[in-house]
């Protein structure tokens, strides 16, 4: 690494480069950011809603399509835009290179669609700003150890961002997005949410975990596990956006920082199951064998040696889940299971929770004056999670932002 050059690490959604003319105005942030004596490489994801056209297009080709050759089709929407970009650069007379993941040194596990990032070998991205040139790198893929292109999930260029700072050792990691930072709640819902300055990688991390869609998760415990420094801003303007750090590196602790929400859930109840020790242990093994992550679980109290169990997950994995349910309601000697898929999940997150009691009554306070039934609930140190009816969804973000006055955070 050359001694007088800092370097960093820029990411650019899909939404930043939507088209040729915000490609342009992409390379010529880049083009600015390196005039200012900094090596950079530059991670994208593909222009637009073009992820959701390629999977347009294969569903025309029909359902419980192969894994691994989905992956090599989505894999290609990154690379048209590090090519794009690259070539745009190019034009402005910037030396820049684009590489696919598997170029730029990303391994991943083979868990197709849902790859996670085991290393980066960062020594042709190191080669590439070694020789002056902006590295444009396709995000969201990696190679697997037999060889095979893979893909990271919803967000995934979040995650190659973040894992390839680690791997550089650069200063830190931009994150460009239609967005101007992290907010106290969905600015959509709340036109009162505020822009947070700085926010703890323990909040983030619950608020991405809960549906917040600022960032993936994984790129957060990323950021976390490495201690790398993460700024959300807006690829549309110079304003400041917000700073992902250590909570010792913030100025003061919130009690309540923000208020996520996620319509993307499904419950499931399995009733009467035998009070025994493995049941609950067969079950949710039988889920994550089928690739079904389970969120909030519910176990009733124990009646003539049986009970209920409730949980939720994505609606997205609802189809994978009933059928394995359905088979263990058989096997276990359960009377019966229900789904529903109108329910939808609403969080309070702070760090501050921990040390002020009473912060969840006032939630439940709150939601009960907007006559919102709770379904479940789920708590950690520092958030609060309670399913309600999708349709509730909205009065209820509003009703806990007014009730932890979050309109003045920045006050």
């Amino acid at each position: 690494m050359k001694k007088d050059l800092a370097r960093i690490v820029c990411k650019f959604g899909g939404s930043s480069v939507a088209s040729i003319e915000k490609i342009r105005n992409v390379a010529l942030r880049v083009k600015s950011l390196q005039e200012q004596g900094d090596d950079v490489a530059v991670v994208v994801s593909a222009m637009g809603d073009t992820t959701d056209e390629l999977l347009e297009l294969a569903a025309a080709i029909g359902n419980n399509l192969n894994p691994r050759e989905m992956d090599a089709l989505l894999a290609t929407g990154e690379q048209q835009s590090a090519a794009l970009l690259a070539l745009t650069l190019d034009k402005m007379g910037c030396k820049a290179i684009s590489l696919t993941g598997w170029q730029a040194g990303v391994k991943s596990d083979s868990n197709y669609s849902k790859a996670r990032i085991n290393g980066i070998d960062a020594e042709r991205v190191e080669k590439e700003l070694d020789a002056g040139k902006i590295v444009i790198i396709a995000g969201f893929q990696g190679l697997s150890s037999e060889g095979d292109v893979t893909t990271l999930g919803r967000g995934g260029s979040d995650t190659s961002a973040v894992a390839l700072v680690a791997s550089l050792g650069a200063k830190r990691c931009m994150i460009f997005t239609d967005v101007e930072g992290v907010y106290t709640a969905d600015p959509r819902i709340v036109k009162e949410a505020c822009k947070l300055p700085a926010i703890s990688y323990e909040e983030m991390l619950e608020m991405a975990s809960l549906g917040a869609v600022v960032m993936q998760p994984r790129a957060v415990e990323f950021a976390m596990l490495y201690k790398v420094e993460v700024e959300v801003r807006s690829s549309f303007n110079l304003e400041s956006g917000t700073i992902i750090t250590e909570v010792a590196d913030m100025e003061q602790q919130r009690i309540v920082t923000g208020i996520a929400h996620d319509i993307k859930c499904a419950k499931i109840g399995i009733f009467d199951l035998p009070d025994k020790p493995g049941v609950a242990s067969l079950i949710f093994n039988d889920l994550a064998r089928a690739g079904v992550n389970v969120d909030m679980v519910i176990q009733s109290a124990t009646r003539e040696e049986h009970n209920d169990i409730a949980f939720t997950v994505c609606s997205d994995d609802l189809p994978l889940a009933l059928p394995v349910v359905e088979k263990l309601v058989k096997e276990i000697g359960a009377s019966g299971m229900a789904y529903g898929d109108k329910v939808a999940k609403v969080s309070i997150v702070g760090a501050g929770m921990q040390s002020n009691p009473g912060v969840a009554a006032a939630m439940f306070a709150a939601l009960a004056d907007e006559n919102i039934n709770i379904e479940m609930i789920s708590t950690s140190e520092i958030k609060v999670s309670c399913i309600i009816e999708e349709s509730k969804i909205e009065a209820a973000v509003k009703a806990l932002h007014k009730q932890f006055e979050l309109e003045q955070i920045n006050g």
